[in-house]
């Protein structure tokens, strides 16, 4: 499969550039950014093309990986959609439900496979313990800390868009896609209350019956930041493990499905029609701030 890469900033270049460079399936054909002169570097850096024109790109290969804004990345994806490429995406899908149901409209009509890269969903580990979790069953609630630094130390992804939107946008998708499988689709959004910073709360009815409690925030001190999901019901209490694996081999995995999806597999859990759905449950929450 030939890949493109569209993107240049600190994600592209920490993750989605090796990754695709790496992958021993993959033909890395080329990089198209917003900045022509850090798209020509980063395809030097990993023996690829620059691309000035992200439509010769989309000619030019079978699937694309986005590392952008979401904001960029929705309309692109679509563009892309509909030239016939397959789509390795990031999350979230969209900022808007109507800009995320516009990529599933054309993921659809062209008949394109896509996967939307949760990080932990591409985790052996942590995709184990999900599927043994949601097998399992019977959970009464869940509890969730997804708590990050990225305003409070140097972090590269101090962004525009997660400083518009901050953490329920950003590691709220993370958070989703490990509960939604578990516990089943949000049926309400129930509660919202704002905390210091940008953390948000959020309690959750889901259609399995459970209730969950979630904390998310980028404004966290850095000794405090951390992952937290607990899960507790009829098997007992079980918490998530930690990932061994870092963001490049989850993103192989990714790559993986989407190889696999686009020869005729079954669309993989984490498509963009799930994302989709993680962008609905983002939005009802954001109404609600």
């Amino acid at each position: 499969m030939r890949i493109g890469l569209l993107g240049t900033g600190p994600w592209a270049q920490m993750a989605h550039a090796p990754a695709l460079s790496e992958h021993r399936d993959l033909d890395f054909a080329g990089v198209w950014g917003r900045r022509p002169e850090a798209a020509k570097e980063l395809a030097d850096r990993h023996g690829t093309r620059a691309y000035d024109d992200v439509d010769a790109l989309l000619a030019d290969v079978d699937a694309v990986a986005v590392a952008l804004p979401p904001d960029i990345q929705a309309g692109l994806a679509a563009r892309a959609a509909r030239a016939g490429c397959h789509l390795l995406l990031d999350k979230p899908l969209a900022l808007t439900v109507e800009e995320g149901r516009a990529v599933v409209e054309a993921v659809r009509e062209a008949g394109v496979a896509s996967v939307v890269f949760f990080t932990a969903r591409f985790q052996t580990r942590t995709e184990a313990w999900v599927a043994e979790q949601a097998e399992q069953g019977a959970w009464f609630t869940a509890r969730v800390q997804w708590l990050g630094s990225v305003f409070t130390s140097d972090s590269p992804f101090a962004t525009p868009w997660r400083r518009e939107k901050g953490a329920l946008w950003d590691v709220g998708p993370h958070a989703l896609s490990v509960l939604l499988p578990v516990l089943g689709d949000v049926r309400r959004v129930a509660a919202v209350a704002a905390g210091p910073g940008d953390t948000t709360h959020l309690v959750l009815e889901h259609t399995g019956g459970a209730s969950s409690t979630l904390t998310l925030s980028l404004t966290a001190p850095p000794a405090a930041a951390g992952v937290g999901v607990e899960l507790r019901g009829e098997p007992g209490v079980t918490v998530l493990p930690e990932g061994a694996e870092g963001a490049v081999a989850a993103l192989v995995r990714a790559a993986d499905a989407l190889r696999t999806a686009a020869r005729g597999g079954e669309p993989h859990a984490c498509d963009a029609a799930f994302a989709l759905r993680v962008t609905e449950i983002l939005a009802e929450a954001a109404a609600m701030r």
